[in-house]
């Protein structure tokens, strides 16, 4: 007994080291993956051993050599790929593994698969798209605030983000029978309270008309719109209120898609072209050179826009921001608040 499972341990071993020395090639299509992995001899009696994600070879070819081609030809939607949204780039995810004995031990060998995309301008998130009915209803708008997951698919499960780390921040105004409206992010600010008050430490984030303060700071910056009525703040965490309940309050504007100007905008820093850019048209960016001073509102507006108030108060958190150096504190759930 002992005998055997001493060779058990030596045959492992040995697998481990000769699936080290695959030759592995991946093909990234429009919708799939092709992976050819190419193996010695001794490995071909145990192919369905190899894995993709969840999924064993789709094809296995032996060569006259005595070699094995295992083929994995399968779509994205196969496999549990994992679907990740970092900025500008859509990324599929998955790992090529062989386990030589059954869940759950681990596996002998581990090579990572990724096919990264420019994102599609017309992507949604599924959790954002609208309903089969048509809204209806006149007067009164509904903004809506949320912290998002990682893969920006759904409102975050924890409020807890490691300092430096990433915090999307989806805000959103339901139209209804109204004509299309641009949402803004005119003036936001951190603070460890819920209710602002006149003596209250303020961090800001978005100021001057809609000039996202942290993208001069650090990596912040305004996604690309999946629609014209939402925003997506794309927030790298500080360490203001570190390890204490953090809340973000934001005045949204609902505005005309049509105008911008200097009041009604959203710009964030290029780091890269050393300067300001607006989300919306970038050729129109010069809108945005009031950043680094004052920004003042233009003088006429629109016909039918200066007489509405489509404007609102949103606080998203509590927010928990961790230094992973440090001690941990409490998770409690994410809040956010609708307003009528």
């Amino acid at each position: 007994m002992v005998t055997h499972l001493f060779l058990g341990v030596i045959t492992v071993a040995v697998f481990a080291t000769t699936v080290t020395n695959a030759d592995i090639k991946v093909v990234c299509a429009k919708d799939s993956v092709k992976i050819t992995w190419r193996i010695n001899p001794e490995l071909v009696p145990y192919a369905a051993r190899l894995l993709l994600g969840s999924c064993m070879p789709s094809q296995m070819n032996v060569m006259p050599t005595g070699e094995g081609e295992a083929q994995f030809n399968y779509h994205f939607g196969d496999c549990k790929f994992k679907k990740l949204i970092k900025g500008k780039r859509l990324i599929y995810q998955n790992e090529l593994t062989f386990r030589p004995q059954a869940r759950p031990k681990p596996a002998s060998f581990v090579y990572p698969i990724e096919c990264v995309y420019k994102r599609p301008d017309v992507w949604v998130p599924q959790f954002m798209n609208p309903g089969s009915g048509v809204s209806e209803g006149r007067g009164g708008l509904v903004f809506h605030m949320a912290l998002l997951n990682e893969q920006l698919t759904g409102v975050a499960e924890s409020n807890v983000i490691p300092l430096g780390s990433f915090m999307p921040i989806w805000a959103a105004v339901e139209q209804k029978s109204h004509q299309p409206l641009l949402l803004l992010m005119e003036e936001c600010v951190a603070a460890t309270t819920p209710e602002l008050q006149p003596g209250s430490q303020v961090y800001p984030i978005i100021s001057n008309k809609g000039c996202l303060l942290e993208s001069m700071r650090g990596n912040s910056v305004f996604l690309p719109r999946y629609h014209s009525s939402a925003i997506i703040l794309y927030l790298q965490s500080f360490k203001f209120g570190l390890g204490e309940e953090v809340y973000i309050h934001c005045k949204l504007v609902a505005w005309d898609p049509d105008i911008l100007d200097e009041s009604k905008k959203a710009c964030h820093y290029v780091k890269e072209n050393g300067g300001w850019e607006l989300l919306d048209d970038p050729f129109q960016s010069s809108l945005c050179s009031c950043c680094d001073s004052t920004c003042k509102s233009r003088a006429k507006r629109g016909v039918g826009w200066e007489s509405h108030s489509w404007s609102h108060n949103s606080v998203l958190g509590p927010l928990i921001i961790e230094d992973p150096s440090g001690s941990k504190a409490h998770n409690t759930s994410v809040g956010s608040v609708t307003t009528d």
